[in-house]
């Protein structure tokens, strides 16, 4: 039942939660596959991140009253991930395959960062400033991410990949 936005925002941050627990068993994965040492290390990185996000997104759902935050899928992140998985099995040339998990791992900050701005722009309606905050500090962290992924892409990767042939 989505009658309200109360219940709008809670339905969206039950999917985000959900959403940030699947990437938390995807990032080892991509950190493991990646030959570039700085894209191992944004990987890790953004996992201690990620792992904050669903302690922030608990905090979230304390503020709002949210019962359970768990039991919510998220076919977004999930069909995400299954795209990663794709790169994950392939085999290659090491650039090439970082410049791939770059790519699956910007569609997956993506979606996050779209995610997070909607649920901060319902919770600033509804006059949660706590949660805006909340939200509003992954996001910036998401954003962040995205950048790093860009400049290890443009500074390391993409040029590697180029000089492969």
């Amino acid at each position: 039942m989505m009658d309200t936005l109360n219940e709008l925002l809670e339905d969206e941050i039950r999917d985000i939660y959900n959403a940030e627990n699947q990437l938390v068993k995807a990032l080892p994965k991509m950190a493991k596959k990646a030959t570039s040492p700085a894209l191992k290390d944004a990987f890790t990185s953004h996992l201690k991140e990620t792992e904050n996000h669903v302690k922030r997104l608990e905090a979230v759902g304390e503020l709002l009253g949210i019962a359970k935050l768990a039991g919510k899928k998220c076919h977004a992140m999930e069909g995400l991930i299954e795209e990663g998985k794709e790169v994950l099995e392939e085999d290659g040339e090491g650039a090439v395959i970082d410049a791939a998990l770059i790519g699956a791992a910007q569609r997956v900050e993506h979606y996050e960062m779209a995610a997070y701005g909607t649920a901060r722009g319902m919770a600033e309606a509804l006059k949660q400033d706590k949660v805006v905050q909340l939200l509003q500090e992954t996001l910036d962290e998401e954003t962040a991410a995205d950048e790093k992924l860009t400049m290890i892409a443009e500074e390391e990767v993409l040029q590697a990949a180029v000089s492969m042939g």
